[in-house]
């Protein structure tokens, strides 16, 4: 039989094709690396299931795979607002006959608290990786704002992943897998944009700063304080506050975006304020900013103990407001004849539609794309622009009046002189509680930051007449850290400065339930410690607990993981003997004793309890 003719075969391509879709495109769920593709994104791909107890793991997640239950994103989002609980993904990928077998797995969302990347293979075989700003940014594979995993992918093999990701910010989940050089030039161009914003604000900064600082102005004072406060929320919503200000603090990684908006916001509506006039133009708006400076004030005070999933979707929600009222005050100053609110109001537009666009992401309202992603940046730097803009208009029309201001100069001398004794009081405070500050720092270690020798002996002294005019037990251990000078030798001296650092904070956290305790260091790698209302037994067993605590957790600097111990001295002061360096001597007795026995211990003196 002959061939088919070709309009035959070609109608017999296209039946099977609508027919048979699976045969002309991949299966819901796959993913295919082609030789021509070096960036990948996983949304069209990924499935996901919401764990609202957050409790389920691994094995669970192959469970829900196996059974059906994972779901497409829905209509191919990959943000989901505020949210409860966990969220699981999961794609295959299968490297058909791209060259590169070493990819990265890139989540474009800094603020995720805890994500974990599982990589299952045919062979059985589960690669696990971890991220996010609750652990330290050393733990990402790349040095890079964005949390990211290398992730290997052979050719020909069906790779199944996995993300776990649990956060109380906004969950959003953009993940895409890069090639090593996409990567290089993904992260060069978006350095290059927020280099670029960054440099804006700071030429804007600087410049106006010039004006302020020649002016006095308190308008540009308050546009700084703006400038400054907005430019660290983007710091931190980039991820670059977690980069390069607190590598290790996940508490700041939580706290400084509520913190970091309330500042912002509180030097929105001040500069408002000052810009326009409100006290005499409209003085029931004035008192309507004012409320809003004071809850913004408190929410950021409360937001350093409130959780982050109340915090910050309240803060992000009452930018809106905020920025809202600030368009209404312009509208009304410029109702009232004032030229200078027209450009204002032209900024603050800029402003709320980037914001607008932004704060639409993280509650999962609009889709994250480019103009929605860096929205905020594109307006704010047009705000700010056109701010400094209209700061020059203001200046413009303020220097006209010079003339009659002059005329008044004589009127107002009285108030000027009474204004300047006030800031007069005002320095003399400060002086002084920078006077109170200046003793308690004298009072301190500087390395560590615990009260030093001098502080100690004089605190000692007192608690000893307390304890013999009460007839009560004192009990005074002598701590030193056994080995120090082979840590300083061997990883150096600022290692080992750490280490009295970490060594201070494990002896003041394990002495919490001690309230009355007094933790001095004195000396070198030695530490003091003194326990009013506590016998010998007493004292040796809280020696025992301070023991226990440096050895059970591990001293780490980098990548260097240093085991810590310590020997201790204890002595139960009695009554009888008078002076302070007896029983400090008789301490350190019972500490050369710790140290006799093979060092790790806890020995005590010979005198006997009172």
């Amino acid at each position: 039989m002959g061939r088919a003719p070709r309009w035959v075969r070609l109608c017999l391509a296209g039946l099977c094709l609508l027919l048979f879709p699976a045969l002309a495109a991949p299966p819901a769920g796959l993913i295919e690396l082609r030789h021509d593709r070096t960036e990948v994104p996983l949304a069209p791909a990924m499935r996901y299931v919401h764990d609202t107890q957050g409790d389920g793991d691994f094995a669970s997640a192959q469970r829900w795979l196996d059974e059906g239950r994972f779901a497409p994103l829905p209509d191919g989002r990959t943000a989901f607002g505020f949210q409860d609980g966990a969220f699981w993904f999961h794609a295959r990928v299968v490297n058909r006959d791209n060259a590169e077998t070493r990819w990265l797995l890139v989540q474009s969302y800094a603020l995720s608290d805890r994500i974990d990347v599982y990589a299952r293979y045919p062979d059985g075989r589960t690669a696990f990786q971890a991220g996010g700003d609750h652990l330290p940014f050393s733990a990402r594979s790349i040095r890079y704002r964005h949390p990211n995993f290398w992730v290997t992918l052979p050719r020909g093999e069906p790779v199944d992943l996995f993300v776990r990701v649990q956060s109380e910010s906004s969950m959003q989940v953009p993940l895409s897998l890069f090639t090593p050089v996409a990567f290089a030039e993904l992260s060069r161009d978006a350095q290059f944009v927020i280099g670029a914003y960054y440099g804006i604000l700071l030429a804007l900064f600087f410049y106006n700063m010039a004006l302020w600082l020649s002016l006095r102005d308190a308008s540009y004072f308050w546009y700084l304080f703006h400038l400054s406060a907005f430019g660290l929320v983007l710091f931190t919503l980039n991820g670059l506050g977690f980069e390069y200000l607190w590598p290790n603090s996940s508490w700041l990684s939580d706290r400084m975006v509520p913190l970091s908006i309330c500042l912002a916001q509180i030097g929105m509506q001040q500069f408002a304020r000052i810009f326009l006039g409100l006290r005499e133009r409209w003085p029931r708006g004035d008192r309507v900013g004012l409320v809003l400076i004071a809850f913004f004030a408190l929410l950021g005070i409360a937001s350093t103990w409130l959780p982050y999933h109340i915090s910050t979707p309240l803060a992000s929600a009452a930018v809106l407001i905020s920025i809202a009222w600030i368009a209404v005050v312009s509208i009304a100053v410029v109702r009232r004849g004032y030229a200078p609110a027209k450009l204002f109001l032209l900024a603050w537009a800029m402003f709320l539609l980037g914001t607008g666009l932004f704060v639409g992401v993280a509650f999962g309202l609009t889709p994250k794309n480019f103009l929605t992603e860096y929205g905020v940046q594109i307006g704010s730097a047009l705000e700010m622009l056109l701010l400094s803009v209209a700061l020059g208009h203001r200046y413009a029309q303020l220097r006209n009046e010079n003339e009659r201001i002059v005329r008044e100069a004589k009127d107002q001398l009285e108030h000027k002189v009474e204004q300047r004794t006030a800031e007069l009081r005002s320095a003399l405070v400060q002086l002084e509680d920078a006077h109170a500050r200046l003793r308690e720092s004298s009072q301190r270690d500087a390395l560590t930051g615990l009260h030093n020798r001098s502080h100690f002996r004089d605190r000692f002294d007192a608690l000893l007449r307390q304890a013999r005019e009460h007839r009560r037990p004192l009990s005074l251990l002598m701590i030193d850290l056994d080995n120090f000078k082979l840590i300083n030798d061997r990883h150096g001296h600022l290692v080992g400065d750490e280490c009295l650092r970490w060594a201070a904070r494990t002896l003041g956290h394990a002495l919490r339930p001690h309230q009355d305790a007094l933790l001095a260091r004195f000396g070198g790698e030695e530490f003091v410690v003194v326990l009013p209302g506590l016998n010998l037994a007493a004292a040796t067993q809280v020696a025992e607990d301070l023991r226990q605590h440096l050895r059970e957790a591990p001293f780490r600097s980098g990548t260097h993981e240093i085991n810590v111990t310590a020997s201790i001295g204890v002595h139960a002061i009695t009554l009888a003997v008078a002076g302070i360096d007896p029983l400090l001597q008789l301490a350190d007795q019972a500490l050369y004793r710790a140290k006799a026995d093979g060092r790790d211990c806890v020995r005590t003196s010979q005198e006997e309890p009172a």
